[in-house]
């Protein structure tokens, strides 16, 4: 059995094996767990990590959430959010009074884990950049610290989860407003996730190119909109200086969404300009947000192209 320190990253994809790799480096215990297989298997892979001109690995232990009764530690997911659902019923029985940290993109990903009442649930908003190279390489750029709030426990929890995640290249800090930050990403991810698949273009079009960022403008207008009406206070300038900030710093780099459809798997586009939409349902409000629902049904009508086309072969 492994002891409280022990950090189980759930999601084998390259967010996950990043931090697995950052941690491993810190001398952290870290086990990395397939989020979609559950067989029992386990193996130990050597997994690099590269930066600008430097390249960190560490070998890696994976296996799957049949291998453990019990998570006792911090369980970190790292997983696509539309397996969030499955994924609560079975840690349930297993995680006890361990922090579940959800490094997760996109509005209400937390909500199977509110519902099934785990004791500990705290939110973490990426600033950092990752794309696999291959199964056991893969490129990573930080761009800010990314801070993690507390959507349900306590303020000493959190503290140790930030001291245990934070590495020198993947650092993390402690936020109390996590739900603004949450927004704010959510807003600039429905547009990465949306305009660059469509385009199939980098990370970088929106400093490089005036009309494709009249288009984010336009989806943050509408989506800041939405954003107040629920009770947050967040401005457009600020999300669009985020975006930009962004798009300079993963310039030819190319977002999930636009990697999940190249590779003909499921998007989280429902989390992002779908819940969006949702949400402005909810507020009466859904007239707000026409060009971030129909850049999102492009996306979606995009992947599913794409995975039909991937199932015909």
């Amino acid at each position: 059995m492994k002891n409280q320190n022990t950090i189980y990253v759930i999601g084998a994809g390259a967010i996950g094996k990043a931090l697995a790799v950052f941690l491993k480096m810190a001398g952290r215990q870290v086990i990395l767990l397939r989020g979609s297989v559950d067989d029992g298997t386990t193996e130990t892979s050597k997994i690099r990590v590269e930066m600008e001109n430097d390249v960190h690995e560490a070998d890696i232990e994976i296996t799957t959430l049949g291998a453990f009764k019990t998570l006792n530690g911090i369980v970190v997911l790292a997983n696509k959010s539309y397996g969030n659902e499955h994924l609560a019923a079975a840690l349930k029985s297993k995680v006890g009074a361990s922090p579940i940290v959800l490094l997760q993109n996109g509005l209400g990903v937390e909500k199977p884990f509110m519902i099934d009442d785990f004791p500990e649930v705290h939110r973490c908003v990426l600033f950092v950049t990752c794309q696999s190279i291959n199964a056991t390489m893969l490129r990573f750029r930080p761009v800010a610290i990314c801070p993690i709030g507390i959507v349900k426990g306590n303020a000493n929890t959190l503290q140790h989860i930030v001291r245990e995640l934070t590495t020198q290249h993947f650092v993390f800090a402690s936020e109390e407003h996590i739900q603004q930050i949450i927004w704010k990403k959510a807003i600039v991810n429905s547009v990465f996730n949306s305009v660059c698949p469509l385009l199939e273009i980098d990370n970088g079009i929106f400093h490089r190119n005036a009309n494709a960022l009249n288009i984010a403008r336009r989806v943050i207008a509408e989506c800041t909109l939405i954003a107040r009406e629920k009770g947050i206070l967040i401005y457009a300038e600020d999300v669009e200086e985020s975006l930009l900030k962004i798009s300079r710093s993963s310039d030819g780099q190319l977002i999930s969404t636009l990697q999940d459809i190249l590779k003909k798997r499921r998007t989280e586009i429902d989390t992002l300009n779908f819940e969006i939409v949702r949400i402005a349902e909810s507020v009466h409000n859904v007239e707000a947000v026409t060009e971030t629902k129909l850049l999102g049904e492009l996306t979606k009508l995009k992947a599913d192209v794409a995975q039909d086309s991937g199932q015909a072969s």
